[in-house]
């Protein structure tokens, strides 16, 4: 009987209870989501809305009784939690299947939606570039070659799909797509953008991010604002006027914010005008939500927040960094772990952050999750999951965007497309490796080139060779089983490291570890977190062990102000601070012979890299790499060679030529006589003089996606007939650089003493199979007024014997302005499909957007005057043009 009331008693209450929630009413789905949110908001702690404005990489693993108060979200891993968390986010491939994705997303919303107090759903987000970062998920071709294909319907298309593979997993934001301009080709994230012109990448901004929004999943657009600085270099910071900022890095944000509605944007790690984006006012509060009228929300880039504690020393504590933040527009703080929250929290709890800026933040993230439907609707299914990700249509996708996207550069006397008969010999890293480019997942079945061609002319016509690989390796570090310390009776691996707070090796060591290889970059941090990052020292000691007999190289690379010895003798001297590099000194060794060793190191301004390194254990194995490729091209009727770059994310490249011995290995077989393809893969520009002039045909393959493999084959062999254009400038010579083609007109010329200012391959760039004829330019009318619009028409016909594709480019330039204008800008595009000896009338509509300019008070007006209007296939390849005149 007192089971029975006890049973009774729980039901009553129970029921109380959901009467009572029933009642709140920003449970309620009837009414106003701006009802909602005020009444949710009403309710909760401070702690429950500082938890609301934190995200994080994780899960529940770590303990549910951290979590509630809630969370803004997670970045959801499958796998079992790692202890370096932030680790854990990068490796992107190991987060099990789709439908276990699904499955851990739903668990994670029910705790929140049924254990927390209020109740209140995550927002699961992730990486999706060019496809979702997760295993299962379609590996799309890098976003660089999305805009090679100018294509937007395409590109609509791959959004659409990406959203169904991430929505479907219980993913309700993505972390891309990149807004950033390739104005810098060595900046190492290229291959993220959408090119350097932002005319491009505000409609590829449109299809991708249009297609993620329309299905109810939240983009966010990065890096507000300028990622790469000086040099090419990411996260430097920026100094541009509000000109330049309006005129080019600006607008595509604005576009996709104001036209589409685009829900959240990230921030970048710079500082702009001498305040870190995290906190800029300007950029996130007067422009963004201000003058923009955005109401989403701004999340940090990972860890960012912080930075202007510890890179930008324009907050004295965390705590600081978080008032400047979220008071200077900053809604949501992006870390890599939860340890670190009360790093944050701290502003928080001493009232330090204004309440009316917490509130509005918080406003910002409840709106998109009422929006996105979380609160009735928080819950997937995740047989949907693995219906939907790595879909065969989402793989002929795949497929259709690679072919679109390869450029064609270079095809002297017409060698492609090959034949399908006779040999084929195909060399290099890049013939097998089936790189997918950076913030990518692990693919379906990656093809790779050799797979493509093997498919098509059969493994007994394709004579492989490995080629060399894409880094020199004339020198190696020192790996640890060659180094030894003795303690007591005990030998171990490494060097014994003793690190000192000066930069005279001065007193008793802070710390004493055992280093396993002297291989550091300590670019942004210190060697342990007792020494300054930019004053310490330090001595490594033990003993060193000959792999082999003979006079070999020995020595550093790395930063100056260091010392060298072997048996107590002074090797190497540069006890002096100057710059980085290598030096080495060659040492008589003898298999099997112990040495001392000791170095000594100190460094005074910070940015250190260093490592130990020798060429004992180096075989000269790039000779008979090139040597073996030569051996496969002479037996070969024809030879591909696949080369390929280094880049990515904080790693810049100073040379744009191909890495390594690749450029020698194309000279040694260029000498066979060979007809020779190259197949170029990489995000961004490539210099070729030393090359160029040796190899009868050049193809941008890009990061060409998990089926590249079969694309690229298909263009090499004549069943895709090239269509892709080049999104960025291709200079000559590194020297040139930055180098764009809407730059604004000279003050004397462009050329420099000992080269010219003209590229390589101009934006816009890109041979076919065919060829186009430009005819009959036509306007409706040739005087118009600010406010209206004019077609321009034109026909274009294929005069080849193939179909091919063409990209028909329209250029404008004001022909005189109150302030300089870019010397040409891209104003419309069309990617255009013809059969042999078909035409096609193309038109184009421009008003007032197009023709608009900031005029010397900063306003956007059409100035009275003449416009000079040019049609071709490139920015330098003008096939028509006439004028037109505004009143």
């Amino acid at each position: 009987m007192k089971y029975k009331i006890l049973v009774l008693t729980c039901i009553v209450v129970t029921s109380i209870l959901s009467a009572v929630a029933q009642q709140m009413p920003y449970k309620d789905p009837a009414i106003a989501v701006e009802e909602r949110v005020e009444d949710l908001l009403s309710r909760m702690t401070l702690k429950e809305k500082f938890w609301q404005l934190f995200m994080i990489p994780g899960d529940l693993s770590d303990g549910k009784e951290r979590y509630m108060d809630g969370i803004f979200g997670f970045q959801v891993s499958t796998v079992a939690r790692e202890s370096n968390v932030s680790q854990q986010m990068m490796e992107y491939g190991h987060a099990g299947t789709a439908h276990q994705m699904a499955v851990t997303i739903n668990e994670i919303q029910r705790f929140f939606v049924e254990e927390s107090r209020l109740g209140i759903p995550i927002i699961a987000f992730d990486e999706a570039l060019h496809g979702l970062i997760r295993g299962g998920a379609t590996a799309f071709p890098q976003a660089i070659a999305l805009a090679a294909t100018w294509d937007t319907s395409l590109v609509s298309e791959v959004a659409h799909a990406i959203t169904m593979e991430t929505k479907s997993r219980g993913i309700r934001q993505i972390l891309s797509p990149v807004l950033d301009l390739a104005r810098d080709v060595r900046w190492g994230r290229v291959e993220e953008t959408y090119g350097e012109d932002p005319f491009l990448a505000t409609l590829m901004a449109y299809a991708f991010i249009g297609q993620i929004e329309r299905n109810n999943v939240i983009a966010t657009p990065k890096h507000f604002l300028a990622n790469s600085g000086d040099g090419g270099r990411d996260s430097y910071p920026i100094h541009y006027n509000e000109r330049y900022l309006e005129e080019v890095y600006l607008p595509p944000y604005k576009e996709v914010f104001t036209k589409i509605g685009t829900r959240s944007v990230m921030t970048a790690y710079n500082s702009i005008d001498g305040t870190p984006s995290t906190s800029n006012n300007w950029l996130l509060r007067d422009k963004l939500k201000d003058e923009w009228n955005f109401d989403g929300f701004v999340i940090s880039d990972a860890g960012a927040t912080g930075g202007a504690n510890v890179l930008h020393f324009t907050a004295a504590d965390y705590a600081e960094a978080t008032k400047h933040g979220i008071e200077g527009g900053l809604d949501v703080i992006f870390q890599t772990s939860y340890d670190h929250y009360p790093l944050f929290w701290e502003a928080f709890e001493k009232g330090m952050v204004c309440p009316e800026a917490i509130d509005d933040a918080v406003r910002r993230v409840l709106r998109a999750k009422f929006n996105l439907g979380l609160f009735e609707n928080p819950y997937v299914e995740p047989n949907d999951a693995a219906f939907w990700n790595s879909h065969e249509d989402h793989r002929e996708l795949a497929l259709e965007a690679a072919r679109k996207s390869a450029v064609l550069l270079k095809n002297d006397n017409n060698v492609l497309p090959l034949s399908l008969s006779g040999t084929a010999a195909l060399i290099g890293f890049d013939a097998k490796a089936g790189r997918l480019g950076g913030y990518s997942g692990p693919g379906n079945d990656v093809v790779s080139l050799f797979d493509g061609m093997q498919q098509i002319i059969g493994a007994q016509n394709l004579n492989y060779s490995p080629g060399v690989p894409l880094h020199k390796n004339d020198v190696n570090t020192i790996e640890p089983h060659y180094l030894s310390t003795l303690s007591g009776n005990q030998k171990t691996e490494g060097l014994k490291g003793e690190y000192f707070s000066n930069i005279a090796l001065e007193g008793e060591p802070v710390i004493t570890r055992i280093d396993r290889r002297i291989d550091f970059g300590w670019t942004l941090f210190s060697p342990a977190p007792e020494l300054d990052y930019d004053w310490y020292s330090v001595r490594w000691t033990g003993s060193l062990t000959a792999p082999v007999s003979g006079t070999f190289n020995i020595g550093v690379e790395g930063n100056d102000g260091y010392r060298l010895y072997l048996n107590d003798e002074l090797i190497i001297d540069n006890w002096q601070k100057q710059t980085y590099r290598r030096i080495l000194q060659p040492y008589n060794f003898k298999k099997g012979s112990t040495y001392d060793i000791r170095i000594e190191f100190f460094e005074p301004s910070g940015n250190s890299r260093f490592r130990l390194v020798w060429d004992a254990t180096v075989e000269n194995e790039a000779r008979n790499q090139i040597a073996h490729a030569v051996s496969m091209a002479k037996k070969s009727d024809v030879v591909v060679i696949a080369a390929g770059i280094h880049e990515g994310e904080f790693q810049d490249r100073a040379f744009l030529d191909l890495p390594g011995h690749q450029e020698e290995l194309i000279k040694a077989v260029a000498e066979t006589g060979k007809p020779i393809v190259v197949v170029l893969y990489g995000g961004s520009a490539i210099t070729m003089s030393g090359w160029m002039d040796k190899v009868n045909a050049i193809v941008m393959a890009w990061y060409p996606g998990e089926a590249g493999g079969y694309a690229i084959a298909d263009v090499l062999f004549g069943r895709e007939n090239p269509g892709g254009r080049l999104p960025v400038t291709f200079p000559v010579h590194v020297g040139q650089a930055p180098l764009f083609y809407n730059h604004k007109p000279t003050g004397r010329g462009d050329d420099y003493y000992d080269l010219t200012g003209m590229p390589m391959f101009p934006f816009g760039f890109g041979l076919t199979y065919t060829e186009f004829e430009y005819s009959d330019m036509s306007f409706n009318t040739g005087e118009f007024s600010g406010n209206e619009s004019i077609i321009v028409s034109c026909i274009v016909k294929n005069t080849g014997k193939i179909p091919g594709d063409e990209v028909v480019q329209l250029y404008i330039r004001d022909e005189l302005s109150s302030v300089s204008r870019p010397v040409k800008e891209l104003r419309g595009f069309q990617r255009i499909s013809l059969r042999p000896a078909e035409e096609k009338t193309i038109s184009f509509t421009l008003g007032h957007h197009e023709f608009s300019m900031l005029n010397k008070e900063m306003e956007k007006v059409v100035e009275p005057g003449t416009f000079r209007i040019m049609i071709g296939a490139s920015s330098s390849d003008i096939r028509l043009r006439g004028i037109v005149t505004a009143f």
